[in-house]
């Protein structure tokens, strides 16, 4: 079998050599400024990275880890995720994880309104609102009557890649260009890098980045550690699974095997996959998926 020349960016240490390293801060840049779409006068000219563990104020409460925290010459906060495992409740720690960057700059003697605006981009595996038909949604405080933006710190946006489903012919945005690097990248045939970089040089750099014969010895060995580790994951995961349908089985509730199908599919499953968990016939899992039930 050939050797891939890409690395997966997905990959957690991959990512963050990609994006929360100095050596390609630009990438970063150019990331932030086309998710957010911002147009000359406000893009993002420069960023400082800042610590991922935000710790606690008091011992005993969690201490959170993000990917990627940074911020720019205004002050502004940028969280950037990447999540491949499904993890239940994960709008609850994109939440967690800007409240915690939000009041960790606050500082003894600062006042409420030297607080900057927290942006939480999150690129995820799986499905997190089966309800939205697009692959990216964005999600800030609204005035329920005139929807108006009045309280303006907070920003979140997901790009869901199981809804990604553009070839490298119909990519027509900046952001279907990141959601194609991000889902098709260790993939990538020459052809369509050649059309990827044609127009935006970024995505040359972003391509070298985890072309994996610029990357160590050490940084190889680490990538596959971690790769393993979501391989073991995922393992564990199909464990718990299998018992919980021998469980269903042994009280006779049919039901149960198609709700964790349906749950699966619903986070972006492939079907071949969900069948070798649940073995319910691949045309039974397609109704599933359609009606939804």
């Amino acid at each position: 079998m050939a050797v891939e020349k890409f690395l997966d960016p997905k990959n957690d240490f991959a990512f963050k050599k990609i994006f929360g390293t100095e050596k390609h801060k630009d990438i970063l840049i150019h990331f932030l400024n086309d998710m957010l779409d911002l147009k000359e006068g406000k893009r993002i000219a420069d960023v400082q990275f800042l610590k991922t563990s935000q710790d606690p104020d008091i011992a005993i409460k969690k201490q959170s880890i993000v990917d990627v925290l940074c911020k720019d010459e205004k002050g502004s906060q940028y969280i950037v995720e990447m999540q491949v495992a499904h993890t239940s409740g994960f709008e609850k720690r994109a939440q967690f994880y800007a409240a915690r960057a939000y009041t960790n700059q606050m500082r003894a003697g600062e006042a409420y309104h030297d607080l900057k605006e927290i942006i939480f981009l999150a690129i995820t595996d799986f499905v997190m609102f089966p309800e939205k038909p697009g692959y990216r949604s964005t999600h800030v405080t609204l005035d329920c009557a005139s929807l108006t933006r009045d309280l303006k710190d907070f920003y979140f946006s997901f790009l869901e890649l199981p809804k990604f489903t553009k070839t490298v012919d119909e990519l027509e945005t900046l952001v279907d260009k990141w959601a194609y690097f991000f889902k098709h990248a260790s993939h990538t045939t020459p052809e369509e890098l050649n059309k990827l970089t044609a127009q935006d040089l970024i995505f040359k750099e972003a391509y070298q980045a985890v072309d994996q014969y610029y990357w160590t010895e050490e940084e190889l060995n680490t990538y596959e550690q971690e790769k393993k580790h979501a391989l073991d994951a995922r393992l564990i995961l199909e464990y718990k699974l299998a018992q919980s349908l021998a469980e269903g089985e042994a009280r006779g509730e049919a039901k149960e095997r198609r709700s964790i199908a349906l749950r699966l599919l619903q986070s972006g499953c492939e079907v071949a996959w969900v069948h070798d968990i649940t073995q319910i016939s691949l045309d039974e899992l397609q109704l599933i998926r359609q009606t939804g039930e």
